[in-house]
């Protein structure tokens, strides 16, 4: 066993072993996300990651272990973007995984050391500390370190989620509680602190798992944070509030498939529409871009879709390429169309998908169209979210999403709080339909379902289509990325306000105070040491 120990030792003392066990450590957990959904694997993926950084010998080491791993975990969750960006997705992989650096220097600060001597060497001495491999001191662990690695690791890991959810650098893809979308006791837990809370419970078992491994007698304040998670878990499922039934509505989605041009989708698309005729459906959804002018702006096209509308008996929520005359380029819009035409509700996509629908700092980064397929012109942006209501559906209000706005929980906090009954996503993936992408992305409307007590409906031109009732549970069929069909469901609808779409995210902000009055106590403790030293 010694052996075994000198050999691991030795080959992680090479600095490229390191940091290949690092980048693979941090890579682990993208197993948890569709396709693949391991959900089961998130509550130990970031073990290794966890033991790897707090064996660090430096500071420095710490932070750049903590950097290697968040380039592999970025990498890993968005492989499906290599074929467009190429050799770029190792550039921003770099650059977001340079946000995992401070929580590798926490990490180690907490969960590095070794446990404390239970007697001093004399009265009033502190214990021994062993130095490091760069002679650097490693300070006695204490149980009071372990509570505390118990709750700042996790908050420092809800730190990097927040920042990287900023949508300039990516948005919130790939989120550790998103990985929780079909369990559902964390959904419940969604519904009270969103897909932060279900984060921070995922951190915490990890965390309280490798003090377990690697400081066995400093076990007490481990097992007391796995029973406080199992608990919390418990309880949420056992009493929280749960939403209030209140009757269906039938819905539509509309898939068209890969049909190749533009005017073939639109063909097939109406096709699949007629077929929806008497089957009492109050809304038919298709998916984003699925026309590539704007039916206001060509009477043809309107007077086509209007005759659809009358021709089913329901509105339907289409999704147009629309060019504006005052400015150049597309917004993607989410417009309305009744038996008497244009409703006049429309909504415009407001964050958009950087390098796919525009580039950030193009002055700087606009060579990434010379190297993959980045947007060569920038995207519009809407104004505002729109809460749009449907006459067919006796005045139901529905809050439009398109594409990747899913990820954004306060997004669809937000059109919940204005008064949607339903959330209705348009999107399309068809750039990547044998990646994981179309699963990761399907698998979102689950979690924005459950937070907020509201029906998500999942429309996309090539698949995955999905619906989720109220509590983030699957309705009906999935249309997969083989599938070019027109699917009906009966929606549950839901009354009351969930816990986090009242009170919003109070779980970042917990975390937040906590590492302040963290910092802030580490600081009063540095202060009064100093006059002690110098005393000396």
């Amino acid at each position: 066993m010694d052996q075994a120990i000198g050999r691991q030792a030795r080959w992680l003392g090479s600095p490229w072993a390191r940091g290949a066990a690092a980048a693979l450590a941090g890579a682990l957990p993208a197993l948890t996300f569709p396709a693949p959904s391991w959900w089961w694997l998130a509550y130990v993926a970031l073990v290794p990651w966890l033991l790897l950084v707090r064996s660090a010998p430096t500071y420095r080491r710490a932070a750049l272990d903590g950097w290697l791993g968040g380039t592999g975990f970025i990498l890993a969750v968005h492989q499906w973007l290599l074929p467009n960006l190429h050799v770029f997705i190792l550039v921003l992989a770099l650059l977001l995984g340079a946000l995992w650096a401070p929580w590798g220097v926490l990490v180690r600060a907490l969960l590095g050391g070794a446990p404390a001597a239970r007697r001093p060497a004399r009265e009033g001495s502190p214990p021994a500390e062993p130095a490091g491999a760069y002679g650097e001191e490693r300070r006695p662990v204490t149980g009071g370190r372990c509570a505390a690695a118990l709750v700042l690791v996790p908050s420092g890991w809800l730190m990097v989620e927040l920042v990287r959810s900023w949508e300039y650098l990516g948005g919130p893809w790939g989120l550790l509680g998103a990985s929780q979308w079909q369990v559902p006791p964390a959904l419940r837990l969604a519904s009270i602190g969103g897909v932060w809370l279900v984060s921070l419970l995922i951190v915490a078992v990890n965390t309280a798992l490798a003090e377990l491994i690697a400081r066995p007698a400093a076990w007490l304040p481990a097992v007391a944070g796995l029973l406080v998670c199992a608990l919390a878990g418990t309880v949420a499922w056992l009493w929280a509030p749960v939403p209030r039934p209140a009757g269906t509505v039938r819905i539509a989605v509309v898939q068209p498939g890969l049909t190749g041009t533009p005017s073939a989708r639109l063909a097939r698309s109406e096709t699949l529409t007629r077929s929806l005729a008497g089957r009492e459906v109050r809304l038919i959804v298709w998916g984003e871009s699925s026309l590539y002018k704007d039916p206001a702006d060509h009477p043809a096209l309107a007077a086509r879709l209007t005759a659809l509308s009358r021709q089913t008996g329901a509105e339907l929520l289409i999704n147009a390429d629309s060019a504006h005359a005052e400015r150049p380029g597309i917004s993607k819009s989410a417009v309305l169309i009744g038996p008497d035409g244009l409703t006049g509700d429309r909504y415009a996509k407001i964050r958009l998908v950087p390098f796919g629908e525009y580039i950030p700092f193009r002055s700087v980064l606009g060579w990434a169209t010379r190297v993959g397929k980045a947007a060569t012109s920038d995207r519009l942006r809407g104004t505002g979210q729109v809460v749009m209501p449907v006459a067919t559906a006796d005045g139901l209000r529905v809050g439009p999403l398109v594409c990747f706005e899913t990820a954004f929980p306060d997004m669809s906090r937000h059109l919940a709080r204005d008064g949607a009954r339903v959330l209705v996503a348009q999107s399309s993936t068809s750039t990547f339909q044998e990646s994981w992408a179309p699963a990761q992305h399907a698998s979102l409307g689950a979690l924005r379902a459950a937070e907020n007590w509201r029906p998500m409906v999942h429309a996309t031109l090539t698949g995955i289509s999905a619906v989720y009732g109220p509590r983030g549970e699957q309705i009906g069929e999935r249309l997969g990325t083989d599938r070019s069909a027109a699917a009906v469901y009966d929606l549950p609808l839901a009354e009351g306000t969930s816990p986090y779409t009242r009170f919003g995210d109070w779980a970042v902000y917990g975390a937040m105070g906590a590492l302040v009055l963290a910092g802030g106590y580490a600081g009063l403790r540095a202060l009064s040491r100093r006059p002690a030293r110098a005393r000396r």
